[in-house]
């Protein structure tokens, strides 16, 4: 029934009384936009894989559009981190009384996994921001980009790698059994370069300091790392903080689970351990920031 409005001042003027909204609906929309994020970030990643052929087709034409007009094409870069690894190998040796046979297929290894992930946290952090024309003009999904940059930088590493065998086969390692572990460990590296790429270009479209930043500090990670020196090296010196201090890199586990098979040392446990934690929280980081931070992407890059 229509009620006269308290303050209106006209006798017959009505206005209607409606009900008070239930303080719940509020909590059920929250609730129903968190669904709504969940699933359209599950889907966009559902879409980047149905147009896995685009996203290689994207990648092939991303190193032949960098090495354009050269004569060795992407070979460039694996002929001069074969010089580099060359010249660097016989040094550091005789500085650090390392027997070369042992030391070069070491280095050879570290250094080529090492290009890897330096380029995949350099280039993720600016994969969306520098897709920012492809992300106004086009509705693709958003993984497509971070994805690219991967597979990018995988064609890369494969083509580093005859590197690491010319050393094996001047100095050839003693394989074990350990030797396949490599293929979980490649799996694990893949997902990883996925999720710190997206991690890294969600931020890095938010705040554009974020690419300098991951610069610096892999540039220290670098040494810190055991790249160029080995935790053998520091067993006879009293330096136990710093073999402390290893096991908390993220960076030493997830080398050594596929640096160590490759150099045939056995089953790393405690490497193992420590990469799938480290992974563990990479992942997960990387799919609450992308359910957060999706529908912003378009407006901050």
């Amino acid at each position: 029934m229509n009620m006269l409005a308290p303050d209106s001042g006209q006798t017959g003027t009505a206005l209607p009384r409606f009900p008070k909204p239930a303080s719940k609906a509020v909590v059920i929309a929250a609730s129903h936009s968190l669904r709504m994020r969940v699933a359209s970030a599950f889907d966009d990643i559902g879409q980047m894989l149905r147009l896995w052929s685009l996203v290689w087709t994207l990648s092939l034409f991303d190193i032949k559009l960098r090495y354009r007009g050269s004569l060795l094409g992407p070979f460039w870069l694996t002929l001069s981190t074969g010089v580099m690894i060359g010249a660097m190998g016989f040094v550091y040796a005789q500085l650090f009384r390392q027997d070369v046979a042992g030391y070069l297929p070491f280095l050879a290894t570290s250094l080529v996994l090492w290009g890897f992930i330096s380029t995949i946290t350099a280039e993720g952090s600016t994969c969306l921001s520098g897709a920012a024309n492809a992300i106004h003009s086009q509705r693709t999904p958003h993984t497509l980009h971070a994805a690219r940059v991967m597979l990018r930088n995988l064609f890369v590493l494969a083509h580093n790698l005859p590197v690491i065998a010319v050393v094996f086969l001047i100095y050839p390692p003693h394989f074990g059994w350990s030797l396949l572990s490599v293929l979980p460990a490649l799996a694990l590296w893949t997902l990883d370069a996925f999720a710190v790429t997206l991690l890294l270009g969600l931020i890095g479209a938010r705040f554009r300091d974020v690419p300098p930043i991951v610069g610096s500090i892999m540039q220290i990670a670098f040494y810190v790392t055991p790249i160029m020196w080995s935790p053998d090296m520091l067993m006879h010196r009293n330096v136990g903080f710093a073999l402390a201090l290893i096991d908390f890199n993220p960076f030493y586990g997830m080398l050594q689970i596929l640096r160590g098979p490759l150099l045939g040392h056995a089953l790393d446990t405690a490497a193992w351990a420590n990469a799938l934690c480290y992974s563990a929280v990479l992942i997960v980081l990387s799919l609450l920031f992308f359910v957060r931070a999706r529908a912003r992407v378009p407006y901050w890059v």
